[in-house]
């Protein structure tokens, strides 16, 4: 095994290592087995998908770590799964120096964090990011939450993990369209924060696991998010800061909510929020039509949506943006491009412009 990448994340909280590399497991197993050897108790939790997927993975956790699974999806998201995880700990009677490993893609490791800051008011837990959209994004930064009826998101807490391991070799079992979702949290990166990773994805799409790209894509991507996360850990920052890394999501998460949670994978709403984005920006001058152009070609070449393909109302939509998390004393919050590769924040936007936005993406 070569020596892994690392990347390390320093907040006023914490610090921790994100160590990115292939078959890892040789560089945790280990770790894994002083802790049992100190006595501290372990427990994993997992999905259906992961554990099925990764079964010679977690043949190495035999004897260390009990596991409880959850049904794979977006719908493990919620109160009664988070409960159940609870539980899991309890009966277990995991203690204060417990450690959690989350095992999966985002829903696993935001579920799973979200317990590990709940239970006893916080024990430690380990992100193991199975999915690209996980290993570039949701692992990183600390939070960790559920959804509920009104949206997504919308219950959580700020928990850093102790590590983050990333084992690009967990990937080669993703489905090409998973794997296509995470691609566009690294393309919403470049186009935020830097030009030359967008000009890099512009040039040749990462379309695999396989891609020789891939550890120092992944370690750029970490490297960006941490900068962010680092400077404004909280997301408190009057303006730009943690708030920028949405770029994006408040038209994707719209889209998320009304379409119902699992008809577009993440990414793919992220990808069509990253086009409206764009338009937004173009119409506040920032872009202009070339700009857009790539930016809609960049989105298409990494296998992503760039439009609704299921036509979904305007109304509804705007109506799911002013229920998100990053509205404030009611108004919508935008990141917007100044130009690709520099983002900031604004704090309202012509309700008719962005729905005019969202007919330009296909919506009725």
């Amino acid at each position: 095994m070569s020596s892994p990448s690392k990347v390390l994340v320093q907040t006023p909280y914490a610090s921790y290592p994100i160590h990115i590399g292939r078959s890892l497991s040789k560089l945790l197993i280990p770790e894994l087995v002083e802790y049992a050897a100190d006595g501290v108790k372990l427990a994993a939790v997992t999905d259906s998908n992961v554990r099925a997927a990764q079964s010679d993975w977690f043949a190495r956790l035999e004897g260390l770590a009990p596991i409880h699974v959850v049904p794979a999806g977006e719908q493990s998201k919620s109160l009664a799964a988070l409960g159940k995880v609870l539980d899991f700990l309890a009966e277990l009677r995991l203690d204060r120096g417990g450690l959690v490993l989350a095992v999966g893609g985002g829903v696993v490791g935001d579920l799973a964090g979200f317990a590990a800051a709940s239970y006893l008011r916080g024990v430690r837990f380990i992100q193991i990011p199975t999915t690209l959209l996980a290993m570039v994004d949701s692992s990183v930064g600390g939070k960790t939450g559920i959804n509920i009826a009104a949206g997504k998101n919308l219950v959580g807490a700020f928990h850093q993990p102790v590590a983050v391991y990333s084992d690009l070799e967990l990937l080669k079992t993703m489905p090409p369209r998973e794997f296509a979702s995470g691609m566009a949290e690294i393309v919403k990166h470049g186009m935020l924060a830097d030009r030359e990773l967008f000009e890099t994805l512009e040039s040749a799409p990462v379309l695999n696991a396989n891609d020789p790209r891939l550890e120092r894509i992944v370690q750029w991507n970490c490297e960006i998010k941490a900068a962010v996360v680092n400077a404004d850990e909280k997301e408190t920052a009057a303006s730009g800061g943690r708030a920028l890394l949405n770029l994006g999501h408040t038209f994707g998460h719209a889209i998320e909510n009304v379409a119902g949670y699992g008809e577009y994978l993440h990414g793919e709403a992220i990808g069509i929020g990253l086009v409206a984005a764009a338009l937004l920006s173009q119409r506040l001058g920032h872009l202009n039509d070339t700009d857009v152009t790539r930016i809609r070609s960049v989105v298409s070449s990494h296998r992503l949506p760039t439009r609704l393909g299921v036509s979904l109302s305007a109304d509804k939509l705007i109506a799911a943006m002013q229920l998100d998390k990053k509205v404030r004393a009611g108004t919508i919050r935008f990141v917007v491009m100044r130009s690709i590769g520099q983002a900031e924040t604004i704090e309202s936007a012509d309700l008719e412009t962005i729905r005019e936005i969202w007919r330009a993406c296909g919506a009725a």
